[in-house]
């Protein structure tokens, strides 16, 4: 049996085996690049990005102890505080170098439209003399794996093309689709405090403009499919090419879908969870 190190086990009181219990990760625990991709790839196909708490009007905790209690023991998702925050946690009990950024978001944006606040979290670690963008956390499009902060260097995500930019000391995340670079979200390297996610945390979790708090988010990457569900429609997409689209039929077909793809206990019933979606719902 492997040891665990006094460490891994008290660091800011998380409870390092139990984390990598959930996400089934046994190899070595050094702070490597191949360590960092296996832990990427196991943390965003066991735990789902979701929302139902801010979409229910229930409080967001970003205290490793609530995030462990829900997310590790309670079996559920979240979304990227508290994805970011729980990955962080473990990588810092693992040796990692990581900092906490800070992001605007830009996805589906048009190019026009004006800069929004830092609502979104994510993470640099530096490896050996090179910096990683690490992620598991952004609803809408999870990253596979940890990404080289290199500006102007295409990387493949997943079979997707995407690259970082830079303007001064401005990163803008990019993808490639319909024929042309997306953005994604636009940060700085500066280090974050969590005064600052607390109040980010706040208000997409709570204001009732932002994207959370009026519609259901799920999504979660496998190597065989990406599922992304937003409020009643569930869409596959699978690695090998190939996509498919359906609309929910109701509360009970939620729940299959929130229990089955999604793996997760709702913390309220599918009836009260679809009453809450946008839109005319039986």
């Amino acid at each position: 049996m492997q040891r665990v190190s006094a460490r891994e086990r008290i660091a800011e009181g998380f409870d390092l085996a139990g984390y990598l219990e959930r996400i089934g990760y046994a190899r070595p625990r050094t702070p490597t690049l191949s360590a960092l991709r296996e832990l990427h790839a196991r943390h965003t196909a066991v735990i789902p990005f979701e929302n139902i708490d801010p979409l229910m009007g229930r409080p967001v905790a970003l205290d490793l102890p609530a995030l462990q209690a829900k997310i590790v023991r309670g079996r559920r998702g979240g979304y990227c505080y508290e994805q970011n925050t729980l990955f962080a946690a473990a990588l810092d009990a693992l040796g990692f170098a990581v900092t906490r950024l800070a992001a605007r978001v830009r996805w589906n944006a048009p190019p026009e439209a004006p800069e929004g606040p830092r609502t979104h979290m994510l993470l640099r670690a530096d490896i050996a003399g090179t910096a990683y963008v690490a992620d598991v956390g952004f609803g809408g499009y999870i990253l596979a794996g940890p990404l080289i902060l290199a500006p102007g260097l295409e990387q493949t995500d997943w079979g997707n093309r995407v690259r970082f930019v830079e303007n001064d000391g401005r990163y803008t995340l990019q993808l490639y689709r319909s024929g042309g670079w997306h953005d994604i979200y636009r940060f700085t390297l500066e280090p974050q405090l969590p005064a600052d996610f607390a109040l980010g945390n706040w208000w997409t979790s709570t204001h009732p403009a932002a994207l959370l708090t009026g519609n259901l988010l799920a999504e979660r990457l496998t190597p065989e499919a990406r599922f992304s569900l937003f409020n009643a429609k569930l869409t596959t997409r699978h690695a090998g090419g190939g996509m498919e689209e359906r609309s929910l039929a109701g509360p009970d077909d939620l729940e299959r879908v929130l229990t089955g793809i999604f793996a997760i206990e709702p913390p309220a019933s599918p009836r009260e969870i679809w009453a809450r979606l946008p839109g005319d719902r039986p």
